[in-house]
């Protein structure tokens, strides 16, 4: 998890990724969960130029949900010191400088639109090499999911993994946003949310 090879780390040699899976064996599929390979922009051409042949599972979060509460980790975490109003309002600006640390954390708004991340690796993937899925349905039901993931990448049916807690829930922080901010947001993000309905049936 988060191992940051095809975003953070592309200068290290490809042997450092691979000592990641030295103890799996041939017979198991190994999968690297990095939330960042969705936005970053370089990622999707490392990954393919790396590994073409890869199944590719994306996890979409309700896009504003998701903005809030990048937001109020990076707080947490000392990474960002405005208000959330001017934060959200400092976001293009902050992009526009290049910035990579601007681009990593304080991507509230771009992150969630999520079409345009999916096309960039449509443009180098088949299809068939990419399952979307919704994380509200994921802790609603993981066996499902975990079914479906299974048909994905042709693994042999077993049990569901027990699943861990949400560890992007936050501290509940979220509840006391105003309804004039999430109302904005929305309306930011409602090409993207009703393009992803579209698109992938949720």
């Amino acid at each position: 998890k988060e191992v940051h090879y095809f975003s953070l780390h592309a200068d290290r040699p490809t042997q450092w990724y691979a000592d990641h899976y030295r103890s799996a064996s041939r017979d198991q599929r190994c999968g690297d969960i990095t939330p960042y390979y969705l936005f970053h922009p370089d990622a999707p051409e490392r990954i393919h130029a790396l590994l073409p042949k890869a199944y590719l599972i994306v996890l979409l979060r309700d896009p504003v949900e998701r903005a809030l509460s990048q937001y109020f980790h990076s707080v947490r975490l000392g990474l960002e010191n405005l208000p959330l109003e001017q934060a959200l309002a400092a976001e293009p600006a902050r992009l526009l400088t290049g910035d990579p640390r601007h681009v990593q954390e304080h991507s509230y708004v771009s992150r969630g639109r999520y079409l345009d991340q999916l096309d960039r690796y449509l443009r180098l993937f088949p299809q068939e090499q990419l399952l979307v899925l919704q994380s509200e349905s994921f802790f609603a039901d993981p066996t499902e999911t975990w079914r479906t993931i299974e048909r994905f990448v042709g693994l042999t049916p077993a049990p569901c993994p027990a699943t861990k807690p949400k560890f992007n829930a936050g501290h509940g922080e979220a509840a006391a946003v105003t309804d004039a901010i999430r109302t904005d947001l929305r309306q930011q993000l409602s090409a993207t949310a009703h393009g992803v309905r579209q698109r992938y049936g949720f």
